[in-house]
């Protein structure tokens, strides 16, 4: 039996090889989203089960745990107790201005209280997460193998339904991190039909005519509106609210 060779190698050089292979993972399979979609890769492949199960908004409702565990052996052997906290977050409408999971069940509260275990709860689409699988089996997206090779999942969903600039999203990776407010879907439309017209020559202020700041599904105020701005100028700022 030959047990191949020692390749002798600096060390900062593995570790800086190791270092940049772990922080690559850690952002592209479980940390933030894809700006194709808005999704992370649990939050996709949550989606995607509701659809092979056929799931959809006007069809009847499915057990967590049944959804979880297909999530869980199909496409994200990571674990149910990171599956169904992710559901969740998808389905409770004080953190997703736009829910894509309509929930059945106590699926927690904005006081704090945990959701019911997944034995006792049920989900199915909601229509937004509908619009974003629309057309995925029409050769809209790539596709590639799952963790054990037995089936194929979308590597991104169509994406119909804007879902990075409507719901936001909050994500921490190895060196980076990414935090992007929830707008309003009304908006952000008026926005982009103005974008449309005006690709060559439109500004950020230009923009703000229609897309006046985040949209946050439990409301509040916005105390300093040059903050907006310069959040949307740079890419980077802190909006300072209160309740209302």
């Amino acid at each position: 039996m030959e047990l191949g060779y020692i390749k002798p190698r600096q060390i900062t050089e593995e570790m800086e090889e190791s270092y940049l292979d772990y922080a690559m993972s850690v952002i592209i399979d479980r940390a933030l989203p894809d700006v194709r979609d808005g999704l992370k890769p649990v939050q996709r492949r949550i989606l995607v089960t509701l659809n092979d199960l056929g799931l959809s908004p006007r069809g009847r409702f499915r057990k967590s745990a049944k959804i979880c565990g297909d999530v869980s052996g199909n496409y994200h052997p990571h674990g149910e107790a990171i599956i169904y906290p992710s559901m969740v977050h998808l389905a409770q409408e004080f953190k997703m201005r736009y829910p894509l999971i309509d929930s059945q069940g106590n699926f927690g509260s904005i006081d704090g209280d945990p959701p019911a275990a997944m034995r006792y709860t049920e989900a199915r689409m909601k229509v937004y997460a509908e619009e974003a699988m629309r057309d995925l089996h029409k050769n809209t997206v790539a596709w590639r193998d799952n963790y054990d090779g037995t089936r194929r999942e979308p590597a991104v969903l169509p994406g119909l339904f804007p879902e990075l600039i409507l719901n936001g999203t909050i994500g921490i990776a190895v060196g980076m991190a990414t935090n992007i407010p929830p707008h309003n879907l009304g908006e952000i439309v008026d926005a982009l039909l103005y974008l449309i017209d005006h690709r060559e020559e439109a500004t950020v202020e230009d923009l703000l005519q229609y897309v006046k700041g985040p949209d946050f599904p439990t409301g509040g105020q916005i105390y300093d509106y040059d903050a907006i701005r310069q959040a949307y100028a740079l890419g980077r700022g802190s909006i300072v609210m209160r309740g209302k």
